[in-house]
């Protein structure tokens, strides 16, 4: 099966978008995840005075998350889906969230601007098509030493691992999907967990990307070696012109 990518991505997601909460509150531990996800992020208090974007948010399920562990930050969240963005922003909000529809390649063409404290990315990267480029893109608008917190289905390399993935895969999320005629989008999401970077890759993708300080933490439960949090920090360069003007 050839993985979906860019407008086709995004067209299954678009469709998926009327069932996407129901299925994963299914997903034991689901929403619980992305909040411990978020306090990897290592960031003070309730984020007073920080700006955080939320790359490719979906629904608003990562974005629900940063509100509830920094419900003073003003988060900025994103996502090439319409269909996805729309649910997510017909919730209800307190002031401080804005929703922004584009891809995460192109930020700055939707007035995406930084400098942002910390960039949380939940179920992104294995979506796109060059995730390195997109790395890029994320430290430009991290000040320095801001934050990058990523939340992904990323093997850990074990064959154990790969074989729940494939179990939960086929004989729950793969039928359940196919009834609402989401099939095409849930093969994918199989198809993308197993050709996407093994842990201790993707931890090093991270940091040829400009980040140092990367880490890679298992979820607990079913996931452990499933999923992982990354969190890293935008290495400093002393020629970067934000030094000067950044007191943190």
């Amino acid at each position: 099966m050839t993985l979906l990518r860019d407008e086709d991505l995004a067209a299954a997601f678009d469709h998926a978008s009327r069932s996407y909460d129901a299925l994963v509150a299914a997903n034991p531990g689901y929403h619980a995840h992305l909040r411990r996800s978020v306090r990897r992020l290592g960031l003070p208090g309730r984020g007073e005075g920080l700006r955080v974007l939320d790359l490719g948010c979906g629904t608003g399920a990562s974005t629900a998350a940063i509100r509830t562990v920094l419900p003073a930050a003003g988060i900025t969240a994103v996502d090439a889906s319409a269909g996805m963005l729309t649910r997510a922003a017909a919730k209800p909000w307190a002031d401080g969230v804005r929703f922004v529809h584009t891809p995460a390649e192109h930020l700055a063409d939707a007035g995406v601007d930084g400098p942002f404290d910390a960039v949380f990315a939940a179920y992104l990267f294995r979506n796109v098509s060059d995730p390195d480029a997109v790395l890029r893109t994320v430290r430009t608008v991290l000040r320095p030493r801001g934050r990058l917190g990523v939340h992904e289905y990323s093997l850990s390399g074990r064959r154990a691992d790969r074989a729940v993935w494939t179990l939960v895969c086929r004989g729950i999320v793969q039928p359940a999907a196919t009834l609402l005629g989401d099939g095409p989008l849930y093969r994918h999401l199989w198809h993308s967990v197993v050709h996407f970077d093994q842990a201790d890759r993707f931890a090093g993708r991270i940091g040829e990307a400009g980040f140092d300080q990367v880490r890679a933490l298992p979820l607990p439960g079913w996931q452990t070696g499933i999923t992982h949090t990354f969190v890293a920090s935008r290495a400093q360069d002393p020629q970067d012109p934000q030094n000067a003007q950044d007191p943190r």
